[in-house]
């Protein structure tokens, strides 16, 4: 059985779909892929514009002629090869996502997409099937959920510390789009645009990571929600930059989900807090390495990283790169999560059952749940904020 200790014979080929030069997330997924030698960078369609991809690639220390123009030439060149690639990121806007995943699968690749995966929950079911029946592993970067104190967070709840779940608040609600700032930045063009964004702007690409933290810490599954949203930068509409969502879970717990981009002075604001019977636990993400903790009744606690009071058995909590104190952040959150994708893909290629069914990572599944979200809350949002059931 594969484990967190094991080290592979030989890295797994990767290559990426977007990403290229000036783009933060390509360099969050090159930092976190090869962290830990799981995966290695050896072909790219890093650009549209095929000179810019191959300048770009080959300063990344590619061949040539394995930097391509475009993803389809790629995957067929690729396959050729006694070398071919064997997985491949999807670093694009979100109205490519469904085309270069299916692609992907259809080539008998790995996949790691950007989140949302696709435009509908049809199309992400789609991408579900093909991934189950080619057996590869289909990853979500929900990049925030590597953080191993959000993994403490979760096994706090699975262990009974806060009691049974009543109340789950989110929010990630920043302030740096309170003008507008596309007039400018193509990458906040791309995502006002609603033929490449697809039905949401601040739901799908900031209220959807919350959203999963929440169903990864509690296990909550939503019963049905009540969305309204706003274009307060008019020429954005019909897209929001705010919204708010009432949430009613099955087992009876309630919850809230703030999705902002004009929280005017806000650098991040995501938060996501959990209140049970007898605790409650919250944790920020500029605080990454904290997760404060409130019994009732008993002063508040902060909990930090890397201390041997945590449930450090758990693998998810015991990723500790550099030790308690020092400051670990977003690339180690990626590269968390890039080593369980690289675990997972090790053990999908051996057929090794019993170690993909006990090993967590963020799949296909969590990308059906989060654009079946954003379709309840834009149905809700257009028709008065109406209840719609999940």
């Amino acid at each position: 059985m594969f484990n967190e200790e094991m080290r592979f014979e030989s890295p797994i080929r990767w290559a990426m779909v977007g990403g290229g030069r000036g783009s933060e997330i390509g360099h969050a997924h090159r930092a976190g892929a090869q962290r830990d030698g799981l995966f290695q960078l050896v072909a790219g369609a890093f650009d549209i514009d095929p000179q810019r991809c191959r300048d770009f690639g080959t300063r990344l220390g590619l061949a040539p002629e394995r930097c391509y123009a475009d993803y389809a030439s790629m995957f067929s060149q690729e396959a050729k090869r006694a070398d071919g690639i064997q997985a491949v990121s999807i670093a694009t806007p979100n109205a490519t996502h469904y085309a270069i995943s299916k692609a992907a699968l259809d080539a008998g690749l790995h996949v790691i997409c950007e989140k949302p995966v696709t435009f509908t929950a049809d199309e992400a079911r789609d991408l579900q099937r093909r991934a189950q029946a080619a057996k590869k592993v289909f990853g979500v970067m929900y990049g925030y959920a590597g953080f191993p104190m959000l993994h403490q967070a979760r096994e706090m709840i699975r262990r009974g510390d806060l009691g049974a779940i009543r109340v789950i608040n989110m929010q990630f609600a920043h302030g740096f789009h309170s003008e507008a700032i596309e007039k400018h930045s193509s990458g906040a063009q791309w995502r006002m645009n609603p033929a490449v964004s697809g039905p949401s702007f601040v739901l799908g690409d900031l209220g959807t990571h919350t959203w999963f933290l929440a169903g990864m810490l509690t296990g909550c599954e939503v019963e049905r929600l009540c969305c309204m949203r706003q274009s307060f930068v008019q020429s954005r509409a019909p897209l929001e930059d705010n919204a708010h969502v009432m949430l009613q879970f099955k087992n009876g717990a309630v919850g809230t989900l703030w999705a902002s981009a004009i929280n005017a002075g806000s650098m991040h604001q995501q938060k996501i807090r959990v209140v049970g019977e007898k605790a409650s636990i919250e944790w920020w993400d500029e605080h990454p390495n904290q997760l404060r903790y409130e019994v009732q009744g008993q002063p508040a606690q902060l909990l930090d990283r890397g201390m041997g009071y945590l449930y450090n058995e758990v693998p998810g909590i015991a990723t500790n790169r550099i030790g308690g104190g020092h400051a670990e952040g977003f690339f180690e959150s990626w590269a968390n999560l890039y080593h369980r994708f690289g675990l997972a893909m090790a053990a999908a290629d051996h057929d090794d059952q019993a170690t993909l069914e006990a090993l967590w990572y963020p799949d296909i599944a969590a990308g059906v749940e989060g654009v079946r979200m954003l379709e309840c809350c834009v149905e809700s949002a257009d028709n008065g904020a109406r209840w719609v059931n999940f």
